[in-house]
């Protein structure tokens, strides 16, 4: 029995050391690679904001989460309608988060998406390796996009 036991004892060891530490492995700073919405009724994929979009996401040791996206091709604004189109080509939010059960949520404190602030932003996370950080929205409507109700994909690679 006792043997039995302590295989057991030695197999749960092996599988938590060998299961990935999420919260260990997005800490630092990544450079944004590409961001897709998916459509939920079409399931229709599009490079929402170019084929190279620009980026940063920062995750710190203490709990600091720092994201900002912005579209390819953006112009310096001259005008009213110009600063809106550059707000409607960007996303960008920061706050609070942990990472648990294979996602990271951020409690925002500020935001480009001024109904995001004093709210969760919950986001499925999945390493591809040390290198790539895929997060991933759940379906919900996008304050850009007029009534779509669209999933963000978004890809990061890791720079420090």
């Amino acid at each position: 029995m006792r043997f039995i036991f302590l295989c057991l004892a030695f197999l749960l060891t092996r599988s938590a050391l060998a299961a990935p530490d999420d919260a260990r492995k997005i800490v630092g700073v990544w450079k944004l690679v590409s961001v897709l919405y998916e459509d939920q009724q079409t399931n229709e994929t599009w490079p929402v904001l170019g084929a190279h979009p620009r980026g940063s996401q920062v995750a710190t040791a203490k709990g600091r989460w720092v994201a900002v996206v912005t579209g390819e091709g953006r112009k310096v604004p001259q005008n009213d309608a110009e600063r809106a189109d550059a707000l409607r080509s960007m996303i960008a939010y920061s706050g609070k988060y942990r990472v648990e059960d294979g996602k990271v949520t951020t409690r925002v404190e500020a935001a480009w998406q001024e109904s995001w602030v004093g709210g969760d932003q919950v986001r499925f996370i999945r390493f591809e390796g040390e290198n790539l950080l895929r997060i991933d929205s759940p379906p919900m409507p996008h304050p850009n996009l007029a009534g779509r109700v669209v999933r963000v994909i978004v890809t990061w690679e890791r720079e420090e």
